[in-house]
């Protein structure tokens, strides 16, 4: 298994995000608990990622690359309670729609064996999720919609 602390991040902005969510949402127990399984959730998937990564680059089938699709899954399904169903289907259906097709894209790199896609379809993934941690978290701060 890749050492992480010497192992590059493929998920630092929604990592970053869960914190900032998390303490902005400690008024609100139920919904600072979600914040923080999702970043449980992101910590896996990133581990698992670099371990598909380092998998990709030596041209094996380590573990961590027949895990990466079932963390990725769980991180995205994650998101989406904490973002909450109403949002996620409503005014976050274009991010939805996003973490979505990074995820496919991920998974066809991974499938594919294409090294520089995998690494492509993080940013996308990273940036999709991490924007929905964001946005969906901003209802907090503005008044009912």
């Amino acid at each position: 298994m890749p050492r992480l602390e010497r192992e590059p991040t493929f998920l630092p902005l929604t990592i970053n995000a869960t914190f900032a969510v998390a303490r902005a949402a400690a008024h609100t127990p139920a919904l600072r608990a979600t914040a923080e399984l999702v970043r449980d959730r992101a910590r896996r998937a990133d581990a698992a990622a670099a371990e598909c990564w380092a998998a990709l680059c030596a041209g094996c089938d380590a573990p961590g690359r027949r895990a990466l699709p079932n963390r990725l899954r769980e991180l995205t399904e994650t998101t989406s309670v904490y973002a909450g169903t109403r949002w996620w289907f409503g005014r976050g259906s274009q991010h939805r729609e996003r973490v979505a097709s990074a995820l496919a894209r991920i998974e066809e790199a991974v499938d594919e064996r294409d090294g520089a896609d995998f690494a492509e379809a993080f940013v996308g993934y990273d940036q999709a999720v991490a924007a929905v941690l964001v946005n969906s978290h901003s209802r907090l701060e503005t008044p009912a919609q």
